[in-house]
């Protein structure tokens, strides 16, 4: 692993959102992709953010769920489950820019696979988008890809 650099082991087809999009496309682009995060691009296609499903978990945690019980195979609601529904559309309609984490860690294609591995285990993240001289995402390594590049003693 000692000579290898990013370009050699990144995911060259880069899955993005659009700042605009909203939680509700972010959901749904990130469970038929099955994968957990995606780089968030501008207009221009320039990355300025990352946005992950915890991004979307903390986000819910401002959702507050109606309260019921069950009585005689009955569900009784104790609040509005209009204002439920209604609150859950306006969640799902925030912009992925709302939710997204802006301090971008990124790499270079030319940067050692050594110092991505470091880079992951000192702040704690799955995955590290790398970027071209324009900004816009070239490829991304998971912690997947370090371990596959590992396994084929590459």
């Amino acid at each position: 692993m000692t000579d290898l650099l990013a370009k050699d082991i990144m995911t060259k087809k880069v899955i993005t959102i659009n700042q605009d999009a909203s939680i509700e496309e972010l959901s749904g682009l990130l469970l038929d992709n099955n994968i957990s995060g995606v780089p968030v691009v501008d207009n221009d296609g320039k990355m300025i953010g990352i946005a992950t499903e915890g991004d979307i978990i903390v986000k819910d945690t401002d959702l507050h769920f109606p309260r019921y019980f069950k009585l005689l195979d009955s569900i009784i609601y104790l609040e509005s489950l209009t204002k439920f529904k209604n609150s859950l559309k306006k969640h799902l309609a925030i912009k992925v820019s709302e939710i997204m984490t802006s301090d971008i860690i990124s790499c270079s294609p030319e940067t050692p696979v050594d110092d991505i591995a470091n880079t992951m285990v000192e702040n704690k993240i799955n995955r590290i988008p790398v970027l071209s001289a324009d900004g816009k995402p070239a490829g991304i390594i998971t912690r997947a890809d370090i371990i596959k590049s590992m396994v084929r003693g590459k």
